[in-house]
């Protein structure tokens, strides 16, 4: 059955996710940078990661699972090394303190990494990966999450969906942005299937506590979702585990607690970011190597570069708006009553 839409202007859902997080104990400050990149992941396609968040986002504010009013700090822990810590508050405004600095960073050393340790959902990959391409950095993002995934073979979930995602700039236009999960499909579309009031999702995507395959969305989510590729993807999410999780310190996805409701510790999670300076190594000719992979592309019958659609549907929404779920809108709409009440007294 359709679910009933409203369609919003892109600055105004923006606004209104600023306001149920406001309302729900987050500071003024990480409420605006976590709201931007929600309305920025809606109009680029990714409703899993986009508004969908906001119920599951003040439950835990409210509960304290997140620090609403933490303050992100960053350490220079080597001479190409940061380490920025995101006090167990939201993770968006510790990668608005990281990127810049790692980009300035990467164009003195060559290639600079860094680690959010203390951390959350952090939304997007290819978000940050594109951030970093816009300030001229070849960049790869790597982040475990939650336990969703079972390792190849096995019906027990060791794995979060690990996403992968990378970018670099493109002369004459917008950065090539590569993001993937490691499973079949993002854990957010299953969790915004059923913040929608939808009664299936896709066959494939996921497996009931049963092993057994499963449409029903809030079934999915006691579950697990399959790994992309079947061994290959269920190899990158260890590989992801490793590089994230391992390298900085934090929790692994089988120790984690979940990011989809108020209950338990924080989730404890880690992200790491690599940036390369592309002049450096390529001795100045990277911008014409770009190009000419571009061109090639740009010549092959039915081929085009990924990332393009994300695009389109940016530049539809800020044209348009976008469309979301009536229900969903009810549900931001009356926690965010309580702080436009707040306002007003």
């Amino acid at each position: 059955m359709t679910q009933a839409t409203r369609t919003l202007p892109l600055a105004t859902a923006e606004a209104l996710a600023a306001s149920a997080l406001r309302a729900a104990n987050t500071d003024a400050g990480a409420a605006a940078s976590t709201a931007r990149a929600l309305a920025r992941a809606e109009g680029d396609g990714h409703g899993g990661h986009g508004l969908s968040r906001v119920p599951s986002y003040a439950a835990q504010s409210i509960s304290g699972k997140v620090d609403g009013h933490a303050v992100p700090t960053i350490a220079r822990i080597a001479p190409a090394a940061l380490r920025v810590d995101a006090g167990h508050g939201f993770a968006f405004p510790a990668f608005d303190l990281l990127l810049p600095q790692l980009a300035a960073l990467a164009a003195q050393a060559g290639i600079a990494v860094g680690v959010v340790v203390r951390s959350h959902h952090f939304g997007v990959a290819g978000q940050h990966a594109e951030a970093l391409a816009d300030l001229g950095r070849v960049a790869l993002v790597f982040g475990n999450a939650p336990k969703a995934m079972a390792p190849w073979g096995s019906t027990t979930p060791l794995l979060g969906t690990n996403p992968i995602a990378f970018a670099a700039p493109m002369p004459g236009g917008p950065p090539l942005v590569i993001d993937l999960a490691t499973s079949a499909v993002a854990r957010g579309k299953i969790l915004a299937a059923r913040e929608s009031g939808a009664t299936e999702i896709p066959e494939g995507w996921a497996l009931g506590p049963d092993g057994q395959p499963t449409t029903d969305p809030a079934t999915a989510l006691a579950g697990t979702v399959a790994p992309a590729g079947g061994a290959k993807g269920a190899a990158l999410g260890l590989m992801v585990e490793v590089l994230s999780a391992c390298l900085a310190g934090g929790s692994l996805g089988v120790e984690a607690s979940g990011l989809f409701d108020g209950e338990g510790p924080a989730p404890d999670l880690a992200q790491t970011v690599i940036a390369i300076n592309p002049d450096t190594l390529s001795g100045g000719v990277f911008a014409s190597r770009m190009t000419a992979l571009a061109r090639a592309y740009a010549g092959a019958e039915g081929a085009r570069l990924p990332g393009t659609r994300r695009l389109e549907n940016r530049a539809r929404a800020a044209r348009d708006g976008v469309a979301l779920p009536v229900s969903l809108l009810d549900r931001i709409h009356a926690i965010a009553e309580q702080d436009q009440a707040s306002a007003r007294t």
